[in-house]
């Protein structure tokens, strides 16, 4: 089947047997969404979160790219794709929780840990997008004679707990902590073990 032929049945597919046999949950969703959660997740076909969860239409704002990575606030508006989405979740959709999911035998990942600093990058733009996550590198000198695999899975983790600190730097996200009417959370998803573990979450976020 090509592509076109493959999303119209699969709109098709949707219509039939999730639309219209839950007008009373679409319905409402016409005319405006208040959801309770945002969720970053990787852009990774594997990992859809609204299927790995059971998410609702409306129930989660989400915004997926490459490992999840979640950006500290700039002033110069560096990555104000981001910065929009959280800033829109947080003061226009008062989500009462962010989630920042990670996931195993990620890629980005993969591709941060095997930077070099000081090397020509290998993509355009993949390279600069997870140099966001080199402060996390540290874990690469803490566990260097650990199977590189291994070193991953850690640098999988505390990819998620930077980014965790990073919301904290945006204003309005800090000013909703401090309120305490949100939420941070960080997870990891895991195909292998097919568990979801929490990987922690400063007291202060909580």
């Amino acid at each position: 089947m090509n592509a076109v032929g493959r999303f119209k049945s699969g709109f098709e597919n949707f219509k039939w047997t999730l639309y219209n046999k839950n007008l009373e949950l679409f319905e409402p969703l016409k005319t405006g969404q208040a959801p309770k959660y945002m969720v970053f997740a990787c852009a990774d076909s594997r990992v859809c979160p609204t299927l790995i969860f059971s998410l609702k239409p409306g129930e989660a704002f989400t915004v997926r790219n490459i490992a999840s990575m979640v950006p500290a606030y700039h002033k110069t508006r560096q990555c104000s794709s981001i910065a929009s989405a959280i800033e829109f979740a947080v003061i226009v959709l008062k989500v009462e929780c962010i989630i920042v999911i990670g996931h195993s035998n990620c890629g980005g990942i993969r591709e941060l840990l095997s930077l070099e600093e000081d090397g020509p990058n290998t993509f355009h733009f993949i390279d600069d997008w997870v140099k966001i996550g080199l402060v996390a590198k540290k874990v690469e000198r803490e566990n260097k004679l650990l199977p590189f695999d291994d070193q991953c899975t850690v640098l999988e983790k505390e990819v998620v707990n930077l980014s965790l600190r990073n919301l904290q730097s945006y204003p309005f996200v800090k000013e909703r902590l401090e309120e305490g009417t949100l939420k941070l959370i960080g997870a990891r998803n895991d195909f292998y073990l097919r568990q979801l573990r929490d990987v922690g979450s400063l007291k202060s976020q909580m």
